[in-house]
């Protein structure tokens, strides 16, 4: 944990430098208020932000929301904390890294996106009765320490008694978004990818989703928005605001089909041709990989805990009150329902 915090105090520090503005700092714009999120990554796995952003509903809170990428959570942690973005979205293991170093200005968990882990496990053949235990001495490619999509890989691996210290050979050493490009250069005999990186594999015919890690690893809080202590103390009537538009982009892919959200968010994967975005958004449709509502119940945040302990990144666990605040989400879902 300790190597993932340096990491983001490094990230705050060289914002700091370069900083010259504070950017998004809640000044008026053709009379909306300017917001900079920093999301961790750009996947459709994030399509109910995509979806409030196409539809306007920033827009119709009174928001003009600004999106940056951070390309991994201690980058955006560090954006966050710096002050160069107002509103981070990553998983909330950050947030608790943080707190456990006794961060003054620490985060605050205020909308939680989505309930299952959005990786898959890609082999280069396909397997039609796939288990776990055909990894045992295998070559897999997997994510950064410390990270969610890592260390729900190793949780799903110990409830299926591997051990992934000891019976897989995990590299770890190759960036963020970059295990697809490694996988059909030849590395690893499987790897963890998210989407679109898993689906292109597969259309290419460099390699086959044998597994999903949202599926067995069951229901967890993978992903959540938040802000620090100061910023929201500061900022309520916002944080309201970019919580309702979300919730409107929530209930949207609740309600409509695959085909019709990926017609919604295609503007947002120039790159990507739209029958490859039903695709995707139909695998994350079908595992039920979004909320009802923006809620981070207290249960979701104690199993969090169990996986990062579980993990051996979590000396102390932290207390659900001081890292997540439901007002927002709870009104927001409160004036959906009344419409």
């Amino acid at each position: 944990m300790k190597s993932i915090i340096k990491r983001v105090i490094a990230g705050v520090l060289s914002l700091a430098m370069v900083m010259t503005i504070c950017v998004g700092c809640g000044e008026k714009e053709s009379g909306l208020t300017k917001v900079t999120l920093n999301e961790v990554a750009h996947s459709i796995f994030y399509a109910p932000q995509y979806v409030a952003i196409e539809n306007g509903y920033f827009e119709e809170e009174g928001i003009d929301l600004e999106l940056v990428t951070g390309f991994g959570a201690d980058k955006t942690m560090a954006a966050v904390v710096a002050g160069e973005a107002q509103i981070g979205f990553m998983g909330a293991e950050s947030s608790v890294y943080l707190y456990a170093e006794g961060a003054d200005n620490h985060a605050v968990n205020f909308a939680q996106l989505t309930q299952r882990a959005g990786n898959f496990l890609v082999a280069r053949e396909p397997i039609e009765d796939f288990s776990w235990d055909m990894l045992k001495g295998k070559d897999v490619l997997g994510g950064r320490k410390g990270g969610m999509p890592q260390m729900v890989f190793e949780y799903v691996l110990k409830m299926n008694g591997i051990d992934p210290a000891k019976d897989v050979n995990i590299n770890q050493s190759i960036d963020f978004g970059s295990t697809a490009a490694a996988f059909s250069g030849g590395q690893g005999e499987f790897t963890v990818e998210f989407e679109p990186s898993a689906t292109s594999l597969e259309l290419a015919g460099e390699g086959y989703v044998v597994a999903s890690l949202g599926v067995d690893s069951g229901y967890v809080p993978y992903t959540s928005y938040c802000v620090t202590e100061e910023y929201l103390a500061e900022n309520e009537e916002i944080i309201q605001k970019f919580t309702n538009a979300l919730q409107k982009g929530m209930e949207y892919v609740n309600t409509h089909t695959p085909e019709e959200i990926a017609k919604v968010i295609a503007p947002q994967f120039e790159e990507t041709d739209i029958e490859t975005i039903e695709i995707i958004v139909k695998r994350y449709h079908e595992q039920d990989s979004w909320k009802n509502d923006l809620i981070f119940e207290e249960e979701s945040f104690d199993l969090l805990q169990n996986i990062l302990e579980d993990a051996g990144e979590l000396e102390e666990r932290t207390p659900y009150e001081e890292l997540v605040n439901t007002e927002f989400a709870k009104k927001a879902a409160k004036g959906a329902t009344e419409k």
